[in-house]
């Protein structure tokens, strides 16, 4: 098999260079929407942010689960995984404007705002204050590229040298590096999402984050994966049993960030205490209230239905349909969760909540091209190599719902 390549084909590059110049040309776009109405160009800069950030994290997530269990599905994405991990640089990069733009951003970097809460006020000195936010979020970033990195970095050393201790190590650091993760990503969401309203507060919302970051960067690689396989060398390795799995994976995820957004929901819903149910009231009435419907149908019911179908699973012509599906309503949940920390219950949608993630994603898509070019699209030294293959093409019909 030393023969055979394994390197990324060629439409890969072409997609990096298509998507690379359409990311400049909608990033400049946005940035003239700085100069038009700064307060809207944060936000929707931060939607954008939460988004694309939400894959390179999840992917990390995702990437340790791996690791951890050692199963043939994240074989054939580990590449796209580690990939999707290295663009993580870019996101530390772009969230610069973030700290930049923390004074449109959040009421707790205003005094006045402060003052107006004795709540508050302790909230700040404790913990909302602008300098402890950059401090914390460098903590954030620094645990997601020390994992990125060793993990990264340990498995090309284990393509070019065969060495299989680094399976190992890199099974060993995916335990705590995972409880880091679930930390990490609590707090950052705290930090990032929740602390637009400083004064509400909710115990399960950074465990949606956690799911739901998982949950964007499993449909992105499944959509990666199955662009993939039209093309040599992994038209030759995936089978449709990896499919079926990464479609029972794209379940359970569903399934854990429905779990968490219901019970938020419904905890605060049915104790019905004024500085809980404000969140929600703006985001279930006119407009708004449409959209939190069309969450409940396309991003749980449908996804849930069509996934419960063994054949559907197998078939990425169809499974990547229900991963489109999903990565849409993972924006527009997200759209939902942000947007109205800043207009209420009046819905609007400014040209920049569109040309944001458009942008943002043209030059997150062409770093991860970049990236996912530059090594072989399966590793190719580690242990699981031949047993992975012989159980995706041999003993398909082991594969139960």
């Amino acid at each position: 098999m030393m023969h055979v390549s394994y390197n990324a084909p060629a439409e890969l590059k072409r997609l990096q260079q298509r998507a690379l110049p359409v990311g400049v040309v909608l990033f400049a776009i946005l940035v003239l929407g700085f100069f038009l109405d700064r307060g809207q160009f944060f936000r929707s800069y931060l939607f954008a942010f939460s988004f694309w950030t939400g894959i390179s994290v999840g992917s990390l997530a995702l990437l340790m689960l791996q690791h951890l269990t050692g199963g043939g599905w994240g074989f054939v994405i580990r590449r796209v995984l580690e990939a999707a991990t290295r663009t993580l640089p870019l996101m530390l990069l772009l969230f610069l404007p973030i700290i930049a733009g923390a004074h449109w951003l959040y009421p707790w970097t205003h005094a006045e705002e402060i003052a107006k809460s004795p709540a508050l006020v302790e909230k700040a000195r404790l913990y909302l204050n602008l300098q402890f936010f950059v401090v914390r979020a460098a903590i954030y970033f620094a645990v997601w590229l020390t994992l990125a990195f060793f993990l990264n970095r340990w498995s090309i050393l284990q393509d070019r040298t065969g060495d299989r201790t680094f399976s190992k190590r890199m099974r060993v650091l995916s335990g705590p590096g995972f409880v880091l993760f679930v930390f990490t990503v609590t707090f950052a969401s705290v930090d990032w999402f929740m602390s637009l309203d400083p004064e509400w507060f909710s115990t399960i919302y950074g465990f949606i984050f956690v799911a739901s970051w998982s949950l964007s960067a499993l449909a992105f690689v499944i959509a990666a994966l199955a662009m993939l396989t039209k093309y040599d060398p992994l038209k030759t390795v995936v089978a449709p049993l990896h499919f079926h799995d990464l479609g029972k994976l794209l379940l359970a995820l569903v399934m854990l960030w429905s779990y968490f957004a219901f019970s938020q929901f419904l905890i605060i819903w049915s104790g019905n205490l004024p500085e809980e149910i404000r969140w929600y009231l703006p985001r279930t009435k006119g407009a708004w209230g449409a959209i939190a419907l069309a969450v409940v149908v396309l991003h749980f019911a449908f996804p849930f239905l069509f996934l419960l179908s063994r054949s559907l699973k197998r078939n990425p012509h169809k499974l990547v349909l229900v991963a489109g599906l999903i990565l849409v309503m993972r924006l527009l949940d997200l759209f939902w969760m942000i947007t109205p920390n800043f207009t209420g219950e009046h819905f609007h949608v400014s040209w920049m909540d569109i040309v944001a993630p458009l942008g943002m994603g043209g030059l997150w898509l062409a770093v991860f091209g970049w990236q996912l070019n530059k090594r072989a699209l399966v590793p190719i030294n580690d242990p699981q190599f031949e047993s992975v293959l012989e159980q995706g093409h041999s003993h398909e019909a082991h594969s139960v719902v």
